[in-house]
């Protein structure tokens, strides 16, 4: 697993309008919740924004204001920015649910004990959450379907996911 203490909330995904508003593209469970978090932060940790959200929508991103950020054009130097926040300030998850940073990095196993690769990324594409699988017997990358059928075993504590993939994925 990961040093990073931080879990990815969100995304800048531009401008709103001309006063520095940006559209955000939440990652939480009620996208309203990610300006409950306090500060968030860039990747780099270089920059930190309070979240202030207006209350409207557009093409399917919050629109919010972030601390400092005054201008269109401040708010367009934003895009793509992702926005951390430590882990300790989230609440805890049930024993059936994750935070996708905990799972990439965990190794894979068929029921049968045979290594299947290592999780490099958890992807969401609409249709439900699909685990990135790479390794070096592999040609490419597998997509899994993260589900409790094709995935019946989560051990954070082991560092490890035991896998029961549909035919023909491997």
């Amino acid at each position: 697993m990961s040093e990073d203490t931080r879990i990815c909330l969100g995304a800048i995904s531009g401008a709103f309008g001309v006063k520095g508003e940006v559209r955000l593209k939440s990652f939480t469970t009620m996208p309203e919740d990610i300006a409950a978090y306090g500060p968030l932060e860039s990747e780099d940790r270089a920059l930190s924004f309070e979240v202030t959200l207006s209350g409207q929508t557009a093409k399917g991103a919050l629109i919010a204001r972030l601390s400092g950020v005054a201008t269109k054009e401040q708010a367009d130097a934003l895009r793509g920015v992702r926005l951390y926040a430590e882990r300790d300030r989230l609440p805890a998850l049930p024993d059936d649910e994750f935070y996708h940073a905990d799972l990439i990095g965990l190794e894979v196993f068929d029921t049968g004990g045979a290594p299947l690769g290592r999780v490099k990324a958890v992807l969401n594409h609409g249709a439900g959450d699909l685990l990135e699988i790479h390794g070096p017997g592999l040609k490419s990358t597998v997509l899994l379907p993260f589900t409790r059928e094709a995935v019946p075993t989560v051990d954070l504590t082991s560092g490890r996911i035991v896998a029961d993939p549909p035919e023909g994925v491997f």
